[in-house]
C-alpha cells in the first residue's frame, strides 16, 4: 500500500483532517486505509486526537516538499462529473427534492441506502446528455435513490418500471406518481429470481446501484443486460470503498463478455449518506486504534459511475429464467455493514 501512505502523508502534511475529510478524499478499500492509518499510528507517524488526525515530527521527515508543490483538485462546477445542471434541470431538482421527504428509512437487511438528490438528477442530467432518455423504456433494478420519479418527472423517457424487493418503496413510489400525475410502474422483484419473460430483451435502458459482494453485483448486472435489446445502455455504481480491484475487474470482464462496451468511468459521481435514523454504516470505527470524532455530517460514501453501451444485442452469459445465488455481505472487502458488529447501529 505504498501509494496510499504516500498520499495519507501529504494530506495530512498541509493541515490536521478528520478521518471523515480522509475517507471522502481517497479512492481506496475503506478496511485497507483504516489498516493503513493503524499502522502509521502504530509506527508514530501520526497522532490523533477527537478533533482529528495529524502527523508527528517522525511523520513529517517523510513528507517531500516538492509533492505539495503540486495540488490538483476537480473541477469546482461539476465536482468531477462533467455534467452541470441547467435551469430545467435545477428545476427538476428543487422538485425533486421535496418528494423525497416521504421515503422510507434504509432497512439494513437489504443493505439499503441512497445518494443524495443533487446525483439522482445529475444522473438524469448525464443520460440526456448523451442521448439516451428521449422516448427510451427504461428499467431500474432497484431503485433506493427514487430515480425513477425524477425520470419520470422530467417528462423525458416513454415508459419507466422499477424491479425492487421492497414493498415500502413501491406503496412510495404508487403514492408520488398518484400525487403528481406520474406514470411509473413498480414491480416487487428479488434479483435472485428468474426475469419474468415479457421483461427480457425489452427496455432501452436501464441503471442500478447494485450490491457489492461478487453475486449482488454480477445478479443485479445480468438482471439488467437481460432486460435490454440491441444497443442498449446500462448505468450502475461501483465503490473503491467496498470493492477491490479485482472484483472491479470481474465485472468490467463479465460486462464486456456481455457484448459490451464500456464508455464512461466517473469517479465519486455519486456520493451516500451513511447515517440514518434508524442505522448507522459507521460502525467501523471501531476498529481504529485511537479516538475519532462522530462525522460531523460529511458524504464520504462515494460511487463511480459506469456507462456500458450493447454492440447490437447482449450477450446473456446466464440464461434469465435461472435462479441466481446472491449474498448480502462480503466478509473480506465489506466493513459497513452493522450485522458485523452484532447488529449496532
Amino acid at each position: 500500500m505504498r501509494g496510499l501512505r504516500s498520499l495519507l502523508l501529504h494530506e495530512l502534511a498541509h493541515s490536521k483532517r478528520s478521518l471523515w475529510e480522509l475517507l471522502e478524499r481517497h479512492q481506496y478499500l475503506l478496511r485497507d486505509i483504516l489498516d493503513e492509518l493503524n499502522s502509521m499510528y502504530e509506527e508514530g507517524l501520526i497522532k490523533a486526537d477527537e478533533e482529528g488526525i495529524t502527523l508527528t515530527e517522525k511523520g513529517r521527515t517523510l513528507v517531500d516538499e516538492n509533492y505539495l508543490r503540486y495540488r490538483p483538485r476537480l473541477c469546482d462546477a461539476c465536482g468531477g462529473r462533467l455534467i452541470i445542471l441547467d435551469d430545467a434541470f435545477k428545476e427538476l431538482l428543487e422538485e425533486f427534492k421535496e418528494v423525497t421527504r416521504k421515503r422510507p428509512h434504509p432497512q439494513p437487511g437489504y443493505f439499503q441506502g441512497y445518494m443524495r438528490e443533487y446525483d439522482v438528477v445529475a444522473r438524469v442530467a448525464l443520460m440526456h446528455y448523451y442521448g439516451d432518455l428521449w422516448r427510451s423504456e427504461v428499467v431500474l433494478i432497484g431503485d433506493d435513490d427514487l430515480l425513477s420519479v425524477a425520470l419520470s418527472m422530467s417528462g423525458l423517457p416513454k415508459r419507466v418500471l422499477v424491479l425492487d424487493i421492497d414493498e415500502r418503496l413501491g406503496d412510495l413510489i404508487s403514492e408520488i406518481a398518484d400525487e403528481r400525475g406520474l406514470d411509473i410502474e413498480f414491480m416487487r422483484y428479488d434479483v435472485a429470481e428468474p426475469l419474468p419473460e415479457e421483461l427480457i430483451g425489452a427496455f432501452d435502458l436501464f441503471s442500478s446501484e447494485p450490491l457489492e459482494t461478487w453475486l449482488g453485483l454480477r445478479a443485479f448486472i445480468l438482471r439488467g443486460a437481460a432486460c435490454l435489446g440491441e444497443g442498449g445502455v446500462g448505468y450502475f455504481g461501483l465503490t473503491r470503498a467496498e470493492a477491490s480491484l479485482e472484483k472491479w475487474r470481474r465485472i468490467e470482464a463479465l460486462v464486456t463478455r456481455m457484448n459490451f462496451a464500456i464508455t464512461d468511468v466517473i469517479a465519486g459521481f455519486s456520493y451516500y449518506s451513511t447515517r440514518f435514523e434508524d442505522v448507522s454504516y459507521e460502525v467501523f470505527v471501531k476498529r481504529l486504534r485511537f479516538p475519532v470524532r462522530e462525522n460531523p455530517g460529511i458524504d464520504w460514501y462515494k460511487s463511480t459511475l459506469f456507462r456500458i453501451e450493447a454492440l447490437g444485442r447482449p450477450k446473456l452469459v446466464v440464461d434469465p429464467r435461472r435462479r441466481l445465488r446472491l449474498t448480502y455481505i462480503d466478509e473480506e472487502e465489506d466493513i459497513t455493514h452493522p450485522a458485523l458488529y452484532g447488529g449496532e447501529g
